[in-house]
């Protein structure tokens, strides 16, 4: 990629999108376009048509997503696999029709089986069932991944696919009904300080193991893949170590200073049981995370409290 060259972020605004664009502009890139949800609807076939048209990016990193945790998920199954499959659908196919040299489409973890072989290799793919509760937003992502391999096979198009692992950081989601397990146990704990609670509860049992990448990390990932890696196979981008959900609470409870005790509901789902990524093909072109776990949460959390301040 040339320092002058247009490069479209799909979801620029979101916590992947605006480290990919910090992680650009860090490194010298000053051609970098955007467009919020209200200005472009990605779901919408001939108004992204238009855009690309117009815009004729060089290259496109599509970040642009519906998220969610396990209740997001699961209660808004049709919303997450319609969103999903048009947002992809409409800026894979006009990227390849503008004549985009370079695309990065983001998927994520939950693609692999329930049961897959831990850590989860890249070839462990449609080798399973899914996990039930984020079936539909599952295979939305599968669909993209095939979509990329598609158009590279049948047009040439030199389009990659990366897995990220759960992420948090700046522009992360606190809101507690749909927000994912980090951000929620930090609001949590940080209301229940500020309340003088006694407890605080968490979903689940606690037991199930996950991995935990700073986005700023990932940003910095997927900036080295689009510079250096022309594959067909989707790469998993990850740290490579996991903790059970009840070591990640204690950690965060720790980091925030609240006193009390951690309540357990057991009627919540747990989710998958483990979810750890086998980072062996990324490790091996040279790249490896630089955020630690524990020194990510505390940038987060000072993060938050200032953002608690300022909506007071």
């Amino acid at each position: 990629m040339n320092k002058q060259d247009k490069i479209y972020i799909a979801g620029h605004r979101g916590m992947v999108g605006s480290a990919i664009k910090r992680r650009l502009e860090k490194e010298g890139y000053t051609n970098i376009i955007g467009r919020t949800s209200g200005e472009l609807d990605l779901k919408d076939q001939a108004a992204v048509r238009d855009f690309f048209r117009k815009e004729k990016p060089d290259h496109v990193v599509l970040a642009a997503a519906k998220v969610g945790g396990i209740q997001a998920n699961n209660t808004y199954r049709a919303q997450f696999i319609y969103e999903n499959l048009m947002i992809q659908n409409n800026v894979i196919h006009q990227a390849y029709e503008n004549g985009v040299k370079r695309l990065l489409f983001l998927g994520s973890s939950c693609i692999y089986p329930k049961l897959a072989p831990q850590p989860l290799k890249e070839e462990s793919l449609l080798t399973g069932l899914l996990e039930e509760t984020n079936e539909p937003y599952a295979i939305a992502k599968i669909a993209g991944i095939k979509m990329v391999e598609s158009y590279r096979r049948q047009y040439g198009c030199d389009y990659i696919s990366a897995m990220p692992t759960n992420l948090y950081g700046p522009n992360d989601n606190y809101d507690l009904k749909n927000s994912h397990v980090m951000p929620a146990l930090i609001r949590k704990f940080h209301t229940a300080k500020q309340e003088g609670a006694d407890t605080v509860e968490v979903w689940g049992t606690g037991a199930p193991k996950r991995e935990f990448l700073h986005v700023d990390d990932l940003a910095d990932a997927c900036v080295y893949l689009l510079k250096n890696y022309h594959d067909e196979l989707f790469v998993n981008i990850g740290t490579g170590s996991d903790l059970t959900i009840k070591a990640l609470a204690e950690m965060i409870r720790d980091i925030v200073g609240f006193q009390g005790e951690l309540i357990w509901d057991t009627t919540k789902p747990d989710g998958t049981p483990r979810k750890l990524m086998d980072v062996g093909r990324l490790h091996g072109m040279g790249w490896k995370h630089s955020i630690e776990l524990r020194d990510g949460i505390k940038q987060v959390y000072e993060a938050f409290k200032k953002y608690e301040g300022a909506k007071v």
